[in-house]
């Protein structure tokens, strides 16, 4: 599934309909009493970054979505209820948050966030007709404006379901905040939707098995985080890594013309493909003795941020899934944990060495991320106060290739959706698709993060083509060239 924004997803005129939780069904939420499983970390560190950004005067949505078509002339119908079936599979999405006072000792100022789920019976959906949209345009722009409001981070419910509905197809578009999804959440939704509904023009139930909450598991994972204190071995590990990021988590280490002393900068979307299957899988099977493409695209990075900006040691989070169960599998979610890595890349002069590296330190630190980012600055005692709705920045890998319905993505124009809107810092995702390898990014919009993050990746896709290919001339017995040394 490409990862793009709104505005480039193959958006075409059409009647448009959406789908939100019904004004009943919404205020009966105020007489719900409170759920007392809490929000995941990483939900209450999004939800105050979202209030502290927006009391700093700046609205800035970061929902996330996807859209697919559905052939032919589409049973609205149907479709309304393959989509309700599917929100009752997911606990998440009838589960927000609250504001409440702190508890007792604590400072006035100090509101707590405190959960409220909807029984399973609340859920009614409400569908308005919107109208017909002739201007291709126009329609992009209007699903972006109506997604900010009803996919917003301090508001509930927040997600929405629209359908762009015509005579030889249907194409849905779904947003929800990131509380409720990450990537892998995204990935699934176009086949189960599409599982429900063909299923109901049959006049079947589909046979699945239940899905584990996120909401439990947000339980759980907050129950062992608050098990660790200060003295903890994974809360040492992150105070030195922060000590050598000079006192703050790492932004991606090129200039990108920030102005230090300016307002949070609109971003920018980069996406393209980088290479075809051949050389992903190529790629792949070099890379595959020190753990895969992952490692080959963080080796990749550490050697190119030291030609861009001569970074001797590259520093960055990496985010890993936290789906160690496979009950988890299913659920949607926010299963996203974060492990800092350092590459001493200036120690090696060549690719193979910089994988070396690479392998060495995900070995080592990949289990720091089973412990959530917030609950260890929380204990470090750091003055972490978010001003930016990214704490960090990212170069993130996924092999989509085993979702399910990931072969129909392509015919079925299937797209996971990215709001980029305002933000100091590089979000990077590189995605294995059946076609190949695509990557996708958001940055801050300046002429010298354009240039450098144009430099990057155009280094990484010449990097990845000299490597897939050098990797074919050794497995076809070929006299062996260098692999590519320090770029």
């Amino acid at each position: 599934m490409r990862l793009t924004d709104i505005h480039r997803c193959e958006i075409r005129p059409g009647r448009l309909v959406t789908w939100t939780l019904h004004p009943t069904t919404v205020e009966s939420v105020a007489d719900l009493p409170e759920d007392t499983r809490p929000p995941a970390y990483v939900q209450e560190a999004h939800v105050r970054t979202a209030r502290t950004v927006r009391e700093d005067g700046l609205f800035v949505p970061t929902w996330l979505g996807t859209s697919f078509d559905i052939p032919g002339r589409v049973d609205l119908d149907v479709l309304q209820e393959a989509l309700r079936t599917w929100t009752l599979r997911h606990e998440t999405l009838r589960s927000g948050f609250r504001w409440a006072p702190g508890s007792p000792g604590s400072p006035s100022s100090h509101e707590e966030l405190r959960r409220f789920t909807l029984a399973p019976d609340a859920v009614v959906l409400h569908r308005e007709d919107v109208g017909v949209f002739a201007d291709g345009e126009a329609l992009p722009r209007y699903l972006q404006d109506r997604f900010d409001i009803a996919a917003d981070a301090l508001s509930w419910p927040n997600f929405i379901y629209s359908a762009v509905v015509r005579d030889d197809s249907t194409s849905v578009y779904m947003a929800f905040d990131h509380t409720n999804v990450d990537s892998y959440s995204i990935f699934r939704i176009s086949h189960e939707i599409h599982q429900l509904y063909t299923a109901g023009l049959d006049g079947r139930t589909v046979e699945t098995a239940p899905v584990a909450s996120y909401v439990d598991f947000c339980a759980s994972e907050r129950t062992h985080a608050d098990g660790i204190d200060e003295t903890h071995s994974i809360v040492a590990d992150w105070r030195e890594f922060i000590a050598r990021c000079d006192g703050k988590l790492p932004n991606f280490p090129v200039d990108l013309g920030l102005d230090p002393e300016g307002p949070l900068p609109t971003q920018q979307l980069m996406q393209e493909w980088l290479v075809d299957d051949a050389d992903a899988a190529a790629f792949e099977a070099y890379c595959r003795p020190y753990g895969g493409s992952m490692t080959g695209i963080l080796a990749a990075t550490a050697l190119i941020v030291r030609e861009i900006g001569g970074q001797q040691v590259y520093r960055t989070v990496v985010p890993f899934h936290t789906r160690a169960r496979s009950e988890w599998s299913d659920s949607v979610g926010w299963y996203v944990g974060g492990a800092p890595l350092e590459i001493p890349v200036g120690q090696v002069s060549d690719f193979d060495g910089a994988l070396n590296l690479v392998r060495g330190a995900l070995r080592a630190k990949r289990p720091l991320s089973r412990m959530p980012i917030a609950r260890v600055l929380k204990l470090l005692g750091s003055d972490f106060r978010p001003t930016s709705p990214d704490l960090y920045s990212i170069v993130s890998f996924v092999d989509a290739r085993n979702v399910p319905g990931s072969e129909r993505w392509q015919d079925l124009k299937a797209y996971g959706l990215i709001r980029v809107s305002y933000g100091d810092q590089v979000c990077a995702w590189v995605t294995r698709l059946h076609e190949g390898l695509q990557f996708a990014a958001r940055y801050p919009d300046t002429d010298v993060a354009q240039k450098n993050m144009r430099l990057y990746v155009s280094r990484l896709r010449e990097l990845i083509v000299s490597v897939a290919r050098e990797g074919r001339q050794s497995t076809a017995g070929s006299v062996e060239a260098p692999v590519p040394t320090a770029l």
